[in-house]
């Protein structure tokens, strides 16, 4: 056998090797199908009552449960976050914005399926825009979490969904608007995607000029802090956009050392962390509650950012917290915080130009 075939064969030898080593089976499962750990958690988050209810030692006629609403709206978190609840209280801050509850079968006058105008801003399918110089991406429908009060739990996304195309439509608007410097993702969670598409998406985005900031929209890292990873780090850490990610936290028992640990790593690549939360009663409407939310937010390295009242969404009236209890929320807390930790309090109202401050 000449010199040539054997080196041949050796590397046809090696990399059948390879191969083989590749797919090394967990069960019957190929590891090389097998989703990432972060991705694991996603898919066997908690979505049955009965088995949060156990997890959590409580027993259903304890607690304001509505199944018809949980088969309109399904509860869902993960089991990371759900290891965050006290467990045996029914009135714990975390499991109250996840639970279907009863309350939410009431009509309220003046609550809304589309309480801030979002039909009336699409641009394309999926596209809104609602700002000058901005515009806001629906890049999927999926949460990781479905937090009871959410503004978009009517949102018709079968109908408005840009990734029928690939994102087709919504880019070739984007490209003609040059008016528009900053997109930002929302959804959804844009961070349900895996890494590939999102950096595909990014590299889309990225091609446009006038295209200079992208802001993402997302509490995945805050329900399952293992989403941020080294392909995210990694992706973010190579676009030319300045990246912007704003998180969705509420109480500062949503903030684990994991989580902390794993915004640092997001700092170190410069991306900025804001954080925006809602004002929700019985969850965060104590000052007490609001003072240690800022203060584990900034030691987390994450800025307060905006305190929203909540958006009047049909099914979500028992979570307000009327405008006058906000103020006075605000003045005391701003006794108590310096300024940089004392977010803004606003609401959104539709067809105005830009979320409206609340002064008190």
């Amino acid at each position: 056998m000449s010199s040539s075939n054997i080196h041949s064969l050796a590397r046809d030898c090696s990399s059948s090797k390879d191969k083989q080593e590749s797919k090394v089976t967990v069960g019957s499962i190929p590891t090389t199908l097998l989703p990432s750990s972060w991705q694991l958690e996603y898919k066997t988050s908690i979505t049955n009552i009965n088995k949060l209810c156990q997890t959590l030692g409580l027993k259903i006629e304890q607690l304001p449960i509505s199944f018809q609403v949980n088969k309109q709206f399904q509860l869902r978190a993960p089991k990371s976050y759900v290891e965050r609840i006290q467990k045996y209280n029914p009135k714990d801050p975390l499991l109250l914005q996840i639970l279907p509850s009863s309350h939410e079968e009431n009509a309220t006058e003046g609550y809304l399926k589309d309480p801030v105008g979002d039909l009336q801003s699409i641009k394309t399918p999926g596209l809104l825009q609602k700002y000058n110089g901005r515009a806001l991406l629906l890049a999927t429908s999926r949460c990781a979490i479905h937090c009871r009060y959410c503004f978009r739990r009517h949102f018709p996304y079968s109908i408005q969904n840009p990734r029928h195309d690939s994102w087709m439509q919504a880019l070739q608007e984007l490209q003609r608007d040059t008016s528009i410097v900053e997109v930002i993702l929302s959804g959804g969670d844009p961070l349900v995607l895996d890494d590939s598409e999102l950096e595909k998406l990014i590299s889309k985005l990225q091609s446009i000029e006038h295209i200079k900031r992208l802001r993402i929209h997302t509490r995945l890292p805050v329900v399952i802090p293992k989403r941020i990873n080294d392909q995210l780090l990694n992706w973010i850490s190579n676009s030319r956009l300045k990246v912007i990610m704003v998180l969705h936290i509420n109480h500062a028992q949503e903030i684990n050392t994991q989580l902390k640990n794993n915004l640092k790593n997001l700092a170190n690549i410069n991306c900025t962390l804001l954080n925006q939360s809602v004002l929700l009663r019985n969850i965060n409407d104590q000052s007490s509650s609001l003072i240690d939310l800022s203060e584990a937010l900034f030691n987390a390295g994450v800025l307060p950012y905006y305190l929203h009242l909540l958006d009047k969404v049909d099914g979500a009236a028992h979570f307000d917290v009327p405008e006058e209890n906000a103020r006075k929320l605000m003045r005391e807390i701003s006794k108590h915080l310096p300024g940089y930790l004392v977010p803004k309090l606003v609401k959104e109202i539709q067809g105005k130009c830009s979320k409206s401050l609340i002064s008190y």
